[in-house]
């Protein structure tokens, strides 16, 4: 089963990115580009999900058939 999650992501002061969302407790991922921090918070959704599917708690709702999706393009 496929879930969408909007995540917040903010380049840091440092130079990192940060991809967050406040509906889904402890999901906080730093990477050094974009596509890194994408691909992190990915892997802790993920382990969240499965977490509290163990607990029997259905949080995510499933992904639509059709959905809008942000295309960011560096010019």
């Amino acid at each position: 089963m496929e879930h969408l999650i909007q995540l917040h992501i903010e380049r840091l002061p440092e130079g990192f990115y940060l991809a967050t969302r406040d509906e889904v407790q402890g999901l906080i991922a730093q990477g050094r580009t974009i596509q890194e921090t994408l691909e992190i918070a990915r892997y802790v959704a993920k382990k969240l999900i499965e977490a509290q599917r163990g607990g029997g708690v259905q949080q995510f709702a499933p992904a639509r058939e059709a959905f809008d999706y942000p295309l960011v393009i560096a010019t």
